[in-house]
């Protein structure tokens, strides 16, 4: 969905259908779920390239937390409201978006402030929310579709017959990763915290499930593997799990961390990466220019969002909490008890 050319200079704000304010939920301070409160603001204003989205549901994510914790601030000129993922209907747009795009129901990967009635975004990062796909689903896609596409097939180059280690099987990141796999003929392996954990990811295509707390998972990939190792592991925890994983590498073996629940720091012993061959890559996604993620979304248009369109690509989903408990979203999430990902219910 790139950016068609200007349709003129004026910016097609509907101000007779528009509020002045909005509601949206404020991080008051860092802190724990209950900083979370809702808020009257301005209602934003589309400018060059923008549209303006009224939203429906707005995806939680692991980086809402980190922010709210202040652990994780917004990027320079990004919004200070949480919420990086969201689904709705464009109700205006700035220079250079042709008003033709009014009343197009997308999701979108935003920079900050989807926890909100409204919320702007570079056209060129929606997506069309085909028939079929309810807008709570719709708001699950983005940010973690982006995050795994990115990460799995561009930054570790997996492909058709490799295999993968993720960490969080259960998460929206893990659950994401899963069912790319599954699509393009990936093996993956998985790791829970609980046997039910374990039996949702193979229920949801994961080709093995260990059990971390029962199990140690570098010699269950060993056993899994012939011993062989897998290709890839896509890692969110770091820490002491770093060498663990390299240990699970197979020779020429890339590791991608996206996160560091576990720790920001670790050990490794450099002469196995140089005599393996192995890769380690990481990144984060919301630091990234709008250019980075206008092109990564066209590439996800063109590969993996025509399985969202055929409906083989759905999110697994946790639960949906309307927009003023989105302390008790927050709260979900850290608990570590859901399994899928949390939305919440904006209008």
């Amino acid at each position: 969905m790139p950016v068609p050319e200007s349709m003129g200079a004026e910016s097609s704000m509907l101000k007779a259908a528009l509020p002045e304010s909005m509601r949206a939920v404020a991080i008051t301070q860092p802190g724990g779920p209950e900083v979370l409160q809702l808020v009257q603001e301005p209602v934003p204003v589309p400018v060059a390239g923008e549209v303006l989205i009224e939203v429906v549901a707005a995806g939680v994510n692991r980086p809402d937390v980190a922010q709210r914790q202040g652990t994780y601030p917004p990027p320079p000129g990004a919004s200070p409201l949480p919420g990086l993922e969201v689904s709705g209907t464009i109700v205006a747009v700035g220079e250079g978006v042709p008003r033709e795009v009014l009343g197009e129901k997308v999701c979108a990967l935003v920079q900050g402030g989807g926890y909100a009635d409204y919320v702007v975004t570079p056209y060129a990062q929606c997506f069309p929310v085909p028939p079929g796909l309810s807008f709570e689903d719709a708001a699950a896609l983005p940010e973690t579709l982006m995050t795994v596409w990115h990460n799995l097939f561009e930054r570790a180059y997996v492909a058709e017959g490799d295999s993968v280690l993720i960490h969080g099987g259960t998460s929206g990141i893990g659950t994401t990763a899963i069912t790319l796999c599954r699509l393009f003929g990936i093996t993956s392996i998985v790791t829970c915290g609980s046997g039910e954990k374990c039996r949702a990811a193979t229920e949801w295509g994961a080709s093995y499930a260990i059990n971390y707390r029962e199990t140690d998972f570098v010699e269950e990939v060993k056993r899994i593997t012939g011993g062989a190792g897998v290709t890839a592991v896509l890692d969110m925890v770091g820490g002491a799990y770093l060498p663990r994983n390299l240990a699970c590498l197979a020779d020429d073996g890339r590791h991608v961390s996206i996160a560091v629940l576990g720790g920001a720091k670790a050990e490794i012993f450099i002469p196995q990466i140089m005599m393996r061959r192995l890769t380690l890559t990481g990144s984060t996604l919301r630091a990234r220019s709008a250019e980075f993620k206008g092109a990564l979304a066209e590439e996800i248009r063109s590969t993996a969002w025509p399985l969202v369109i055929d409906g083989e690509l759905r999110p697994a989903m946790d639960k949906v909490f309307p927009l003023a408990e989105a302390a008790a979203a927050h709260a979900r999430m850290e608990a570590g008890d859901h399994m899928g990902k949390i939305v919440l219910k904006v209008r």
